[in-house]
């Protein structure tokens, strides 16, 4: 991993999508050849809205409190014995109009750690509605919870509205949480159903950081999708980055990776190369971060792109950047929709120029994850960021109803 104040941010793509498990490759045609280790346990932080919207008795004829309660001690009693769980509330404590008071309302209910059941839902039960939403407050401090460390590090906030608090921005904190970690990733659970405004906010937090959205309809839905995050959590490991060189000249002589964390390093405005087969019903998830090691111009940039064989691009994800800062990242998805096995080309490229007294050897530090999971099996409610979506079912249900129509039809005419 990029070491000191420059680790990598994990944007598995990255990202934003939802997954139905984040299972290690099976056919990948070059694997690392690091050596794979956890150092620390995997860790989730459920961070939840307790603000006085949460009254609301729109989910199963009960509250959205309650939901969320039931949700929580269920996911509690199925914890896995392996992974460290934490809860911190936010909107929990002040219930007056002062905006000073009500932006800072967030505290940790149970300590990031080996689960004790009946303390972690006692401390659960004892949560009423009560104040506002300072959602990029609350993330930050789930942040200092989760603590330091190579282990898997989840976050996943469930609300059922946006920030109330406006400073400090949850989407440009999410931007801060990807840079900060690789193996550090924010889902959210919203419980207003077809809010806009939620909805955008909540899929921005998500996407910054390479992880999921999801509408919540009701609370077998909310219940399900916890656990499919905590599942998460348990099943992903963490590899030792793995030394490389990528081709400065195209795809055809680019190393072959397979799932895993990968180190290079690249020079101002260069472009590098690296191939991945992507097998049938797979889904490649890759994220590169650029460590700004040396004094730099102001403007700065950095794109991935994953192309096929004929270099043709498939997806892409860029970010840029004004002024100071350690590191710079971008991820992207792709879904395999091949009958055989892929072969996707992933070009990382970076705008980074310097005055000419910076020196340009080494390169830049960088970081590159690449995983390669099942491909999304999700409702429609489900956000899958980076990925064209909507005219497929939309043309199903259009040919659908008109095999419906001309089929009633012909029943009438017969009557």
């Amino acid at each position: 991993m990029i070491i000191g104040r420059w680790p990598a941010a994990a944007l598995c793509g990255v990202l934003a999508a939802l997954m139905t498990g984040a299972l290690p490759a099976t056919t990948a045609a070059a694997e690392p050849v690091g050596e794979q280790r956890e150092t620390e346990p995997p860790k989730v932080q459920l961070v939840l809205d307790v603000s006085g919207s949460m009254r609301e008795r729109d989910i199963d004829g009960g509250s959205r409190m309650a939901a969320a309660k039931q949700a929580f001690n269920e996911v509690i009693d199925a914890m896995p014995e392996e992974v460290h769980l934490g809860i911190r509330t936010l909107g929990a404590n002040y219930p007056g109009d002062d905006l000073a008071k009500g932006c800072v309302d967030s505290e940790q209910l149970y300590p990031v750690g080996k689960v004790d059941r009946t303390e972690a839902k006692t401390a659960v039960a004892t949560l009423s509605p009560t104040g506002w939403t300072p959602i990029g407050y609350a993330l930050r401090g789930a942040v200092e919870d989760l603590g330091e460390g190579d282990g898997t590090r989840r976050i996943v906030l469930i609300t059922d509205g946006e920030d109330s608090c406006g400073q400090p921005d949850p989407c440009d904190v999410a931007r801060e949480l990807a840079a900060q970690g690789t193996h550090l990733t924010v889902d959210t659970l919203g419980l207003t159903p077809a809010d806009a405004k939620v909805r955008d906010q909540l899929s921005c937090i998500a996407e910054a950081t390479g992880g999921t959205y999801t509408a919540v309809q009701d609370t077998d839905q909310l219940t399900a999708r916890l656990k499919q995050l905590v599942d998460r959590t348990a099943e992903v490991q963490v590899e030792n980055p793995t030394v490389i060189e990528g081709s400065a000249a195209d795809c055809a002589d680019a190393p072959q990776l397979g799932a895993g964390v990968y180190r290079d390093r690249e020079e101002f405005d260069e472009h590098r190369w690296y191939r991945v087969q992507v097998a049938p019903g797979r889904e490649l998830r890759a994220s590169v971060s650029i460590a700004d090691d040396r004094a730099v111009d102001r403007d700065y940039g950095v794109l991935l792109r994953a192309l096929d064989e004929d270099g043709r691009e498939l997806v892409r994800g860029s970010e840029a950047g004004h002024g100071r800062t350690d590191v710079i990242s971008t991820g992207l998805r792709y879904p395999s929709d091949a009958e055989e096995e892929r072969l996707v080309c992933l070009e990382v490229s970076n705008s980074f120029s310097a005055p000419d007294s910076v020196q340009r050897t080494p390169g830049m530090p960088l970081e590159l994850t690449v995983d390669l999971v099942a491909a999304p099996d999700t409702p429609p409610d489900v956000a899958a960021f980076g990925l064209a979506r909507g005219w497929v079912p939309l043309g199903l249900l259009t040919l659908t109803g008109l095999l419906a129509g001309l089929l009633w039809g012909a029943i009438r005419r017969m009557v």
